[in-house]
């Protein structure tokens, strides 16, 4: 038997967040071109409140291409306007729907993990957020349940920068919105750059295994199943979610290489959403992990 606490020795598969201009399968097309091992997507528009159907014959060309490429596992990211933690009843209606229409879409093109901010208390307390998020995430699930525990699909709480009034900044919170859904198949997405701004200081041996020992006691490493694998231009416990070039920011390769190379999540896709304002920006970055991943060191 498989001890627990045993480390998992594979190392992690790589990729990027890939367009999806044209059809879902050219994202598809694109990280299979980049030499990504797994990859992420906007199932929809990010950046809207409606969404056009996804049609039989897009879906099964993404799912061929899929195939045909070994990508694996699909990461879906939600659209940015959700706040399932909206107490203003048109925000949180229309976020409500909207995920609901993510977890569909992720259903039919068979994702493996739906990632979501948690959301922003505006104006409330974070005890009253966490317990609104909780309650809008099984609105929008209620009616699907046995579809979702049947497929791969597993919908993952991405960790915040806590700018403004986000939860989710703390693991502690994590593990709260995570109590409050037992009926749902839900785990972690650790985004480096977040946790970094929030306080969890990656630059440093001691602080790094006192944050990573911190998670495990809160959300649980088994419950960690991907990894955003970002530097960061905000400054550490500044509370800004600024991205950047893997090496170029504030934690640097030292801090970022504690991450990919930790015994208990080397194993996890790692995708990275790396600005790509250059040519080969993305492609820099991609080797960059993979360098990382391999040190010794």
């Amino acid at each position: 038997m498989t001890n627990p606490r045993q480390p998992l020795q594979t190392g992690p598969r790589i990729g990027l967040h890939t367009g999806i201009g044209g059809g879902l399968d050219r994202s598809v097309q694109r990280a299979a071109e980049k030499g990504c091992q797994t990859w992420q997507i906007f199932s929809r528009n990010p950046r809207g409140w409606t969404a056009r159907p996804l049609d039989a014959a897009e879906v099964a060309r993404f799912r061929e291409e899929r195939a045909a490429a070994r990508l694996d596992p699909c990461v879906v990211h939600s659209c940015y306007l959700i706040n399932l933690a909206a107490t203003a009843p048109e925000v949180r209606d229309k976020s409500i729907t909207a995920f609901r229409d993510e977890l569909e879409r992720c259903l039919l093109i068979g994702a493996d993990y739906l990632v979501v901010h948690p959301g922003s208390a505006r104006g409330g307390s974070p005890e009253e957020a966490l317990t609104a998020c909780a309650t809008a995430l099984h609105a929008a699930a209620r009616g699907l349940e046995d579809r979702l525990h049947a497929a791969p699909l597993t919908i993952l709480l991405e960790n915040t920068a806590g700018q403004g009034e986000q939860i989710g900044r703390s693991f502690e919170q994590i593990r709260d919105l995570l109590a409050l859904c037992p009926s749902l198949p839900m785990g972690m997405c650790l985004d480096t750059a977040h946790s970094f701004a929030a306080g969890y200081d990656w630059r440093d041996a001691e602080a790094a295994e006192r944050a990573f020992r911190l998670l495990d006691e809160t959300v649980g490493f088994s419950r960690v199943r991907a990894v955003h694998f970002n530097d960061s231009r905000a400054a550490f416990r500044s509370f800004v979610d600024r991205h950047w070039h893997l090496g170029e920011g504030e934690i640097g390769l030292e801090g970022l290489a504690r991450v990919i190379r930790h015994p208990f999540l080397s194993h996890l896709p790692f995708i990275l959403e790396t600005p790509q304002d250059n040519p080969g920006d993305d492609l820099r970055n991609l080797e960059a992990a993979r360098a990382l991943s391999l040190r010794q060191d």
